[in-house]
């Protein structure tokens, strides 16, 4: 789950994060209200959505050179004048698409006077298994272009978690970020805190992009991007209550509902399958022969035939599905549940585009005989290489 900058600087805050004073709106009249609540005389203006890249954005709706999501503002005039550009126009960046995101709300934050920006973050390295710091002097661009330009710039450091952050640990990334003075001695006591944040909600990111010392050499958090486990979200009904729906497809809201994982895509073939490997294999084996996945879904390895009807009905909604692949692997999960639901998702939604079913494991025989005696029009197939044959092959006849 993500949450939005204020909301995000607003928890850092709690555990102690240094961060400027803001305020959130959603009009133009409490924008200028915001503005006069805090010092001055600067102002940033900036766009709320689920995406980065919000300071190079453009407006789709405003003229070329009315851009970006994030804009100084140096009286209550243009605190007004850049709301009145931003607020229910689509924002788009190159994290959104083309299609962009509508921008609800606001971010009126104090400005800073800035003297150098850094990288840094928080995540959980995979290959070692621990959370870690990432650290680069290149602050204020993505940490992903770094890596391909200069990745002698960054600096990983892996936390042990019997420890915590360490005073050695805090020293290292000062150092990789060349702080002296009062900024490094920030670091020393910032980095257990973020750890701190990080660990007790069950983030699974926590980026500073930028991470500053203004002039006056103290450090600060200009910006924040926050992610939560959501396998943990049962945990944090605090986090949970953050929640913009309206910055998430709806179809991944509904697939919520049911558990189920699901991520659209911009492709035409629809995948119902259970496993997140089986899942990544079947969109591989998919653009191979030539077509794209519509959507990541995952059932999970003990679905209920509610669940797989859910998951069924979610895919069918989608208007650029042009065929659907099931591709079921029964461990847990019993291939005839599967059947059950497919068949009367069929039957209730109805089916309008061919449907290829591969199903091995745990009751296949019940299963295939399920969907045989449905007496609907269901391809079957023997294993996941003449399925994702069958699929396409199906779809370029549409």
């Amino acid at each position: 789950m993500n949450i939005h900058e204020h909301q995000a600087k607003a928890l850092l805050k709690t555990f102690g994060v240094p961060v400027a004073e803001g305020v959130a709106v959603f009009s133009v009249e409490e924008a200028v209200k915001a503005a006069d609540q805090l010092p001055g005389p600067l102002w940033v203006v900036k766009s709320q959505i689920h995406a980065g890249g919000r300071g190079k954005g453009r407006f789709s709706e405003l003229p070329e050179d009315a851009k970006g999501g994030v804009r100084l503002a140096f009286s209550r005039e243009d605190v007004a004048r850049h709301a009145g550009d931003m607020l229910g126009n689509t924002l788009v960046t190159h994290q959104t698409g083309p299609e962009g995101k509508r921008v609800n709300r606001l971010y009126i934050e104090d400005g800073a006077d800035i003297a150098a920006e850094f990288y840094l973050s928080l995540l959980v390295n995979r290959e070692t298994g621990r959370v870690a710091f990432v650290a680069s002097t290149e602050g204020g661009m993505d940490i992903e272009q770094v890596a391909e330009d200069a990745p002698e710039k960054i600096l990983t450091v892996d936390i042990n978690p019997e420890t915590g952050v360490t005073a050695d640990d805090a020293a290292n990334i000062a150092l990789a970020l060349e702080l002296e003075g009062k900024a490094r001695d920030d670091m020393l006591s910032l980095a257990p805190i973020l750890y701190e944040a990080f660990t007790c909600k069950d983030m699974s990111l926590l980026e500073v992009n930028p991470l500053i010392v203004m002039e006056n050499g103290r450090l600060r958090v200009l910006d924040a991007k926050v992610s939560f486990d959501d396998n943990a979200a049962f945990r944090h009904e605090d986090i949970s209550r953050l929640r913009d729906l309206t910055e998430e497809n709806d179809k991944e809201i509904e697939a919520s509902r049911y558990d189920l994982a699901y991520i659209a895509l911009d492709g035409d073939i629809g995948c119902m399958v259970n496993g997140a490997g089986l899942a990544m294999a079947t969109m591989d084996i998919i653009k191979l022969y030539g077509a794209e996945p519509a959507n990541f879904l995952d059932v999970g390895g003990g679905a209920s035939r509610e669940k797989v009807t859910a998951a069924f009905k979610i895919i069918t909604a989608d208007p650029n599905v042009k065929g659907i692949l099931v591709n079921i692997f029964g461990g847990i999960m019993r291939c005839d549940v599967i059947a059950e639901g497919v068949v009367a998702a069929v039957k209730e939604v109805g089916l309008t585009v061919p449907l290829v079913v591969r199903l091995e494991g745990t009751n296949v025989g019940p299963g295939k005989r399920i969907l045989n005696e449905s007496g609907l029009d269901i391809t079957p197939a023997d294993d996941l290489d003449d399925a994702a044959q069958k699929i396409t092959a199906a779809v370029k006849k549409v």
